[in-house]
């Protein structure tokens, strides 16, 4: 496996949608609010934005990292990506050059909140989704580089 990061093109649209779209599907406790077209148009935004970096494998986009600035908009992969150490190359991607990450991730997602805390993400508020498109409680995490050799 040789896998490879990227910033995002017009044409990854449809793969980080599907891989977007196959985790709500995916998970009971995530509920599927937009359609695989919707979710692949709104990729395709994050995307004209250039907020995106897809980790590529033998030319096949097997995961993604959608950056705002400092805020970490999604980072997913798929299935058979995770445990391989793609999602901790996006995340020290988006570490590069910044003092400061943030992101919210769901309170019913403990493996992705074991992943951010592992990666130096301290958890600063709790809120019962009210904010958020889902109405799932989250978890909002901040990772602040420490020394000059982080990252």
């Amino acid at each position: 496996m040789i896998v490879t990061l990227r910033p995002a093109r017009t044409t990854d649209a449809g793969s980080i949608g599907e891989i977007l779209h196959a985790f709500s599907r995916d998970n009971d406790w995530m509920p599927v609010l937009h359609s695989r077209a919707e979710t692949i148009a709104f990729c395709g935004w994050m995307i004209d934005q250039g907020w995106v970096t897809v980790a590529e494998d033998d030319g096949a986009v097997t995961g993604f990292l959608a950056l705002n600035e400092t805020q970490v908009h999604s980072l997913y992969l798929t299935p058979a990506e995770c445990g391989r150490g793609v999602g901790q190359r996006l995340l020290d991607h988006a570490k590069t050059g910044r003092a400061e990450l943030s992101l919210f991730a769901f309170q019913a997602n403990p493996g992705a909140c074991r992943f951010y805390e592992r990666n130096g993400f301290a958890e600063v508020a709790r809120s019962d989704g009210a904010d958020n498109d889902e109405n799932l409680p989250d978890i909002k995490y901040v990772w602040r580089r420490e020394r000059v050799a982080d990252g």
